[in-house]
């Protein structure tokens, strides 16, 4: 099944990811003077909507550009650079790396491990840069010693999220709720393996939003405010 219908426009985002990538790159690592976001999310809670309100909030609050990063935008920079765009959205499902993979990016890294390690470094990268919001991609743990981030973390019952993937990919409440279940238990291992670490642990966090009795609106607006004030 596909996730397409999930994220948001990837085209908006593409211009301004070189711009703040040209920035992460020339800032020293003791610049931090920028804010970055991470939110993570059970799989089902509504972080992508969360993350586009906030994105312009902080953005008419800050009148600065920010970046919106997720799996669907790095796997179309890595499609623009010659990287199958199914390497991005297989990660950590089977043991199938590329040799086109590595021939464009790192030609002696032979692992899984290592190929994690370029798609951390890039999230760190940007991170660092500021003015990011991530959703997803392990981003608090990656960048849990930045003191420029703050980390937030979405859940919900599971009424909300079979209800709330139903809706949004127009299938139906069994199959939300099989659905549900398949990509959590395949998020909840990739970071065991890849970060050998649970992202449930609240204590990577500074907030914790229950998605069903707070309305994304709050959420974002609760955010930008603890970030920006």
């Amino acid at each position: 099944m596909s996730l397409t219908s999930l994220p948001p426009s990837i085209e908006q985002r593409m211009g301004s990811f070189t711009e703040v990538l040209r920035r992460a790159k020339s800032s020293a690592p003791d610049s931090l003077s920028k804010p970055t976001i991470t939110i993570a999310r059970e799989f089902g809670c509504e972080a992508f909507p969360v993350a586009e309100e906030l994105l312009k909030l902080v953005q008419e609050t800050t009148g600065e550009p920010w970046l919106l990063v997720d799996s669907s935008l790095l796997a179309a920079v890595a499609k623009e650079h010659g990287v199958a765009e199914d390497i991005f959205h297989g990660l950590g499902q089977k043991p199938r790396w590329l040799d086109e993979m590595f021939a464009t990016l790192a030609p002696n890294w032979k692992s899984e491990a290592g190929y994690y390690q370029l798609l951390c470094d890039q999230v760190a990268a940007l991170a660092i840069a500021g003015n990011a919001i991530f959703v997803g991609l392990g981003a608090a743990v990656i960048t849990k010693s930045l003191k420029n981030c703050s980390h937030f973390r979405l859940v919900a019952d599971k009424e909300f999220k079979i209800r709330s993937i139903s809706r949004r990919l127009n299938i139906s409440r069994q199959e939300a709720e099989l659905f549900i279940v398949e990509k959590q238990a395949e998020r909840d291992r990739i970071l065991r393996k890849l970060l050998d670490t649970d992202a449930r642990d609240p204590l990577y966090y500074h907030m914790i939003f229950n998605n069903t009795k707070v309305r994304n609106n709050k959420i974002a607006q609760t955010i930008a405010d603890f970030v920006l004030k």
